[in-house]
């Protein structure tokens, strides 16, 4: 089966040997994104909510490359640096996912690039041929 990059200039830029996403077959598994804005490439947001919105719309931007969106996502896994922060981070991904929600599974690490809060990946179905 033929793998696809995907890239968007909307979504921050990869910074080392990996893609902002690929598509293979009707697939597509997106790498984590964490609070970048797209242009500075900086870190924005002060609290897990703020950053949260970001990380969403750069899921978001990645997915409508590959032809996608987040109403199709199948599968989301969070990565939060502190597990107190799962209600607010909920409370704004719960804005971006309409029923049936993602499977989804949230873990604590003991740190993320940047300093994050949170990064978030996701598998999501692409669009078909008939543009379903």
């Amino acid at each position: 089966m033929e793998r696809t990059k995907i890239t968007t200039a909307s979504a921050p830029a990869a910074i080392g040997p990996y893609s902002q996403a690929i598509r293979c077959g009707q697939f597509i598994y997106t790498s984590g994104q964490i609070a970048l804005d797209p242009a500075s490439g900086e870190l924005v947001g002060d609290d897990v909510a703020a950053q949260t919105h970001r990380v969403l719309q750069n899921l978001q931007a990645v997915l409508q490359a590959a032809g996608s969106s987040l109403s199709r996502v199948v599968k989301t896994t969070v990565f939060l640096r502190r597990m107190s922060d799962f209600q607010a981070m909920n409370a704004v991904y719960a804005t971006y996912f309409g029923e049936p929600a993602p499977a989804r599974s949230t873990v604590a690490v003991a740190e993320l690039p940047r300093q994050a809060l949170v990064e978030i990946e996701c598998v999501a179905l692409a669009e078909d041929q008939a543009g379903e």
